[in-house]
């Protein structure tokens, strides 16, 4: 599903944000990528949804080889992979259902199947009842499932989850973490990072520690001590 080849991402004279960094995730994964601030996590989420290209080595997702990939076909690829960052990007203007459905219509999506899909979706991650609520009338957490769902309705083969919980209390982080192993359920595969080290702990999943552009440790069931 994803092979990351001793990839290496080098910006200018700063350094090497990644060095020669090899990763391997099967389908239907749930891979926990942790390490502290500046040490490349999003750096390798930026490679995977191509908004950054690698200095060296090789990406491969979902048979797709990035070394051979045209610029036309990289909309193909984003619809593969779903992202949910820390501060939501939502529309503030829009209600929940439109927020959703609004990934579907930049997609070309049929009104007929945004009205089936939507709902669904929404029901998933625990928000029936609220499609006519605006962001701003929501709790964080509810907020965080909005971007969730409008991250997955396109169906994508790979969830990213970059610190969905960095702004949330601990009840609402323990939502969001139990959307994000529902959606793993359904066969998507998740990559999470999050400096939360009783989240971490808990969850009992792989994890991946990456220190100053380097994998130091990558360990299935695996512990974090923060930094």
């Amino acid at each position: 599903m994803i092979l990351l080849d001793r990839v290496s991402k080098s910006y200018n004279r700063r350094g090497a944000a990644l060095e020669r960094v090899s990763l391997h995730v099967e389908p239907k994964e749930f891979v926990i990528i942790v390490g502290p601030s500046g040490s490349g996590k999003t750096t390798i989420f930026k490679l995977l949804t191509r908004e950054e290209k690698p200095t060296s080595g090789k990406i491969i997702v979902g048979g797709m080889d990035y070394e051979h990939l045209k610029d036309k076909d990289v909309p193909l690829l984003r619809r593969k992979i779903g992202v949910v960052f820390q501060d939501f990007k939502l529309l503030n203007n829009k209600t929940v259902y439109e927020n959703v459905a609004f990934a579907l219509e930049i997609a070309g999506i049929s009104n007929n199947e945004i009205k089936h899909t939507v709902p669904k979706v929404l029901d998933l991650v625990g928000l029936k009842g609220k499609e006519n609520s605006y962001p701003l009338e929501l709790s964080g957490g509810e907020r965080q499932r909005v971007a969730i769902a409008r991250a997955v309705v396109r169906q994508p083969k790979i969830l990213i989850a970059d610190e969905p919980t960095g702004n949330l209390d601990p009840k609402h982080a323990w939502d969001v973490i139990k959307v994000l192993e529902k959606v793993n359920q359904y066969g998507t595969t998740v990559l999470l990072t999050t400096h939360n080290q009783e989240i971490v702990n808990a969850l009992k999943r792989r994890v991946v520690t990456i220190q100053d552009g380097h994998i130091v440790s990558d360990r299935a069931q695996g512990k974090y001590k923060s930094a």
